[in-house]
This record gives C-alpha cells, structure tokens and sequence, in this order.
C-alpha cells in the first residue's frame, strides 16, 4: 500500500459492497491442521454493519484449504450478527457485543430452559453452540481475534483487555494499541472468551465501506496466523502484510482510555463534523450536542471513535498516549503479585462473588489515584453508592489451555 493511497479521502477511495450470509450459519470456514496445536478464533461482523471483516475473511478462504495439512493448529472464522448483516445494520434489538454479560450468556445457553425469539438472543445461543465445541476440544493456547472497524475515518489500531498475555501477543503486531477500552464497556464478546482463559485482540480497521479496512483485516488474519505459529512464515507473504499495517497505522502507539461518553436514543446526540480518530483535542471543547445542551470534553487528550452513525451506544472516548515504561513497571508489579497485597489495606475487602474483585472503602480510593490500580491490573472500576469496586481479569499470567 504506498503512501500516495494512505492520503486518499473516504469519498476517494473504493469502496465495498454490502455482503449477505445465511441467516444463523456463523461459521464463514474452519480448518484443522494438527488437532493438537493452537486455535485460532476470528470474529467478524459481530456489529452487522461492519462488514469488512466477511469479505477478509472470505478472501483467505481458498489459501487456507490449499495448506490446511500443513496447519499446526486449528483456525475458525465466525461470522457474529448474522441477522444484522442481512440488514446492513448494527444490530436488530440490542448489540450484539455488549450481550456477553454473566447473566445473558446464562440465559441464552444452549442447555438454558428459557428461550427467546429475540434476535441478538438468538445470535447468541447460535454463537456459544460453536464455541463451546472449540473450547471443550483445545489442547493447547486459544486465541481470539475480533473484527471491528468505524463510522469516521481512522487510521487502524488494536485493543486489548488488561491482561500480560494479552500484551504480549498484541506487541507482535505493528499496531497502536488501546489499553482499557473494554473495560469501559460490559459484556463484550472478547470480555467473554478472554474470561473463559484465551489471549485476546480486537481490531478496528478503519472505516466502514472502505476497501483499506479489508486490506487491513486480511493482513491482520494472516499477521495472527504466523504470530500464533499456526501457519509458518514460509507459506505466507508476511513481510507485505506488516508493510500493509505499517503503512496504514503510521507511528506505533500505546494509548489509555480515559473517559467514554455513554449515549442513549433519548440523548439525541449528534457529533459535531469534522473530528477524526486520533485527533488532539482540550478540555472544554465542544465535540457534540444532545437534547442537554453542547457536549464538551471533560479533558483533554485524544478523540477516540466518534460516533457518526445512527445507532451505538458509544458517542465517542478520550485518551491519552502512555509510555511503555509502565507497561515494565505494571508488568513487573503484577509478576511480583503486587496485586495480592492491595486486600490487606484497611477498607478493602473481597467481593463476595467475584474472586478477581475487590470493594473499596472511598477514603482508600482517594488515597490511591486510579492508575495505581491499573498498574496493578484492576481496570474495571465502577462505583456504586459510597464504595469502588476494583476488578482485575482472569488468566493474567497463566493459560487453562497451554498443553492439556
């Protein structure tokens, strides 16, 4: 990808067209090579108007059955909302990709008495079908990808969930990295399968309907393919994949998100034009309006994923760029188990239900500023009347799955 069609305008440059799968078949191919190596699982489409991802996933098809044999593991290529695609649109009901929550995937399990017609359930009940299969059947690491991309132009870039063995895969790539994103969210489907005990990435492309996110897509598959080991790099072109990312991202960085605009359809937000992924902005200026008057940035920072669509429940995040000296001193802190000693403070207790979280007494939190915590590994914060719950995820270090 040269330099001169990297400056190209979304209006520029060619676009897709809208795909079509068949209602309810998630699975877009599968591929065994050694039934005893690593998984790969890639999710596409889970927002059904992002649509890229289908026809990357398409595209590698025929050179993955041409070298199945040689695999040194299993690759699985899942198509999210079916349904959705089918419309072009987000989702149908709700979104897919905040449905992963401890009690709706308890609803929608495949064995659950109750049973729903609703649509993104349904996708659902479909989905856990395939990867409880997948996960019941690995004999060594899982890894997930899922495959995302944007209403407003964007350079690509990677997001993980707040693990070291997330970190450590996703720093093979040539990638801008997100860090805490996830955890602003509940009930993604990554959140999801990264809890079950696999190393996850997710990847935003670039925008929707551009061919560049295609690009992007199938590079990443192939990047993930070699980085895995499951594929060696003789029998790809890697060095044209990494020259496509590289091209596309431009200068690597690691990125904390700080602060998300939540929205709901009673908000009536509208993003104010003009504002791109990665754009610097202060505190104080006006990014969007609602039915509440201008919305303005809490901080400043760096714009992340303005919303410029019709349905979403995100109307943008803030960030900030991080060195990569605290990713050494986190990792070194959590290696050290750090973590374990924060239970032992006055005001801080275990949480009766979750064993990777803790309820903090406010005066311990004003105490600590919040990006102790995330040194630390406890990303998820939330508050709830007088007391922060801390939360940390599961399989940090070690995998369920590394050679059963």
């Amino acid at each position: 990808m040269t330099d001169a069609i990297q400056t190209l305008s979304i209006a520029q440059y060619e676009q897709i067209e809208p795909v079509s799968v068949p209602v309810g078949e998630h699975m877009i191919g599968s591929f065994c090579g050694d039934e005893n190596g690593p998984t790969l699982v890639v999710f596409g489409a889970v927002h059904g108007n992002e649509q890229s991802s289908i026809i990357a996933m398409r595209r590698i098809l025929p050179r993955l059955s041409e070298i199945e044999a040689q695999l040194k593991g299993r690759v699985y290529l899942i198509a999210g909302n079916t349904r959705a695609i089918n419309k072009n649109v987000r989702f149908i009901g709700a979104d897919l990709n905040r449905h992963w929550t401890d009690e709706i995937v308890k609803r929608n399990a495949p064995d659950s008495k109750i049973k729903t017609n609703r649509t993104e359930d349904v996708e659902q009940t479909e989905i856990l079908v395939i990867l409880d299969q997948i996960v019941k059947t690995a004999q060594d690491e899982i890894y997930a990808l899922d495959l995302h991309s944007t209403s407003a132009e964007s350079a690509p870039f990677a997001m993980i969930g707040d693990t070291l063995r997330n970190r450590e895969f996703a720093q093979k790539f040539p990638a801008t990295i997100l860090l805490g994103i996830e955890e602003q969210l509940d009930g993604t489907i990554l959140e999801y399968v990264n809890n079950l005990g696999a190393v996850t990435l997710g990847f935003e492309a670039g925008q929707h309907t551009s061919k560049r996110s295609v690009d992007n897509q199938e590079a990443l598959i192939w990047l993930a393919l070699v980085n895995t080991e499951i594929v060696e790099k003789r029998d790809t072109t890697i060095d044209n994949y990494e020259e496509i990312l590289e091209t596309a991202m431009g200068r690597s960085r690691l990125i904390e998100v700080r602060h998300r605009h939540a929205i709901g359809p009673a908000d009536e937000f509208k993003m104010e034009l003009g504002y791109k992924n990665f754009e610097p902005i202060k505190k104080g200026d006006i990014l969007a309006t609602s039915r509440r008057g201008n919305v303005k940035a809490v901080e400043s920072g760096l714009i992340l994923m303005p919303l410029y669509q019709a349905q979403g429940e995100d109307g943008f995040f803030i960030g900030r760029e991080i060195s990569r000296f605290w990713l050494w001193v986190s990792q070194l802190l959590r290696r050290l188990k750090f973590g374990s000693l924060i239970r032992f403070l006055p005001g801080v207790r275990q949480h009766p239900v979750s064993s990777e979280s803790l309820i903090v007494n406010t005066r311990i939190a004003r105490i600590f500023p919040l990006q102790i915590f995330h040194l630390l590994g406890f990303r998820k914060i939330r508050w709830r009347d007088q007391e922060l719950i801390i939360s940390r995820r599961k399989h940090d270090t070690i995998s369920p799955f590394k050679k059963r």
